[in-house]
């Protein structure tokens, strides 16, 4: 594989990704900066296919990305690959308001061939190529200028790598017949709304004790505000207000600005200046959470009860039996929420009884809660055993 110098220029760039636009896939990764901003500094592109590799210079002045963003976003006919690729598709995101289309991430098919729910990507790299990685770099200030060869080698050695394992990966889940387990998470970890970012849906990040109505309603005007001043500011959201002092405001709310003063974890200059007074406006603005938005109850599911949840810890079992049994991780065939809908009743919606998940675990699932499977005990291992149909 040919690896080229470091781009730091548009011809070049524009050159690259026409080449790259006739390849099957392309592997991609980002090294970015986010300590002290509120939109992730990209810092470092790294993108291969079968037969060339390269790092490319977004700080570089003058470079203009469009030619490559064009390639990840309006190019359906390239499959983008990526090892846990959450933050890099935010990164993307945020420069075109949309994501990658076709994607794959190889951390995400790793579940589905018994590789556990989130490999790394040095233990991946070790388990299908036999190669440790340096990681040396891995605590580099991505945003200081010029980079040594070592750090752009160690950062491209991420596509590369990913370049060699993702064609042995696929030949695998086709052979096992296990790639279109796969599609329904592909799409929903490129669904855009992931990565928007709704100021009105901030609150839901903050833990905060109790469900109160007006409580929540002062969490969800407050957390909004801190997000659009972040955002303003290009400032991390907790060095405007951390999440506990969120919290405390919206359980006990100052009843006018001079209280700040008093509020642990804010300044008092806040009892006077600008800031603190817009902080006022939003929690004086604030309206109690309506009754659909608030969340569930932590203590019990509605409709569950005492019995139902050693339905679901059944339920729970049988699923860790499955999944051994077809060497796949417990998440890609349900997920905890799921099986306690189940074992309170709920039939419709559920995405393990449907389709090639129904197959493999749903079935069985459904005939454990409704009394035509148990669990027995042969040759000291947990099986399942079948029982007469009621």
């Amino acid at each position: 594989m040919h690896v080229h110098p470091l781009i730091t220029d548009s011809a070049t760039l524009a050159n690259l990704c026409t080449r790259l636009a006739r390849a099957d896939f392309v592997c991609i990764d980002t090294e970015f900066m986010r300590e002290s901003t509120y939109w992730p500094e990209l810092c470092l592109i790294q993108i291969a296919d079968v037969n060339e590799a390269a790092a490319i210079d977004p700080m570089a002045p003058g470079l203009d990305l469009a030619p490559l963003l064009e390639l990840m976003v309006a190019n359906e006919d390239v499959l983008k690959v990526f090892h846990a690729g959450g933050q890099d598709l935010e990164i993307i995101y945020n420069l075109t308001g949309t994501t990658p289309h076709p994607l794959f991430d190889t951390q995400v098919a790793a579940m589905a061939l018994g590789q556990g729910e989130q490999i790394g990507y040095s233990n991946l790299v070790d388990s299908w190529l036999g190669i440790q990685i340096d990681k040396g770099a891995r605590f580099t200030d991505w945003s200081r200028r010029p980079l040594d060869a070592r750090q752009i080698e160690y950062a491209i050695g991420d596509v590369t790598h990913l370049a060699k394992i993702f064609p042995r990966m696929l030949e695998r889940l086709r052979k096992t017949g296990r790639g279109a387990w796969l599609d329904h998470e592909m799409e929903r970890l490129g669904d855009p709304l992931n990565y928007a970012n709704d100021p009105d849906l901030a609150w839901k990040r903050v833990r905060i004790s109790g469900r109160k109505p007006d409580v929540l309603g002062r969490l969800k005007a407050i957390a909004r505000w801190r997000e659009l001043e972040a955002r303003g500011k290009d400032l991390p959201r907790g060095r405007i207000v951390k999440d506990e002092t969120l919290a405390d405001l919206a359980g006990h709310p100052p009843k006018k600005q001079a209280d700040l003063a008093k509020v642990r974890g804010l300044s008092a200059t806040w009892a006077h200046n600008d800031i603190g007074g817009r902080l006022m406006a939003a929690i004086e603005a604030a309206k109690p959470l309506d009754a659909d938005e608030l969340p569930p109850r932590e203590d019990r599911k509605p409709g569950l009860g005492k019995e139902g949840a050693l339905v679901a810890d059944l339920l729970k079992l049988l699923l860790k039996i499955r999944a051994r049994d077809i060497d796949v991780a417990p998440r890609l065939l349900a997920r905890s929420d799921e099986l306690e809908l189940l074992a309170a009743g709920q039939r419709d919606g559920l995405s393990m009884l449907d389709g090639w998940r129904f197959d493999q675990f749903g079935r069985d699932a459904l005939d454990l809660v409704e009394g035509r499977l148990g669990f027995a005990v042969k040759g000291g291992k947990l099986k399942m055993t079948r029982t007469e149909d009621a």
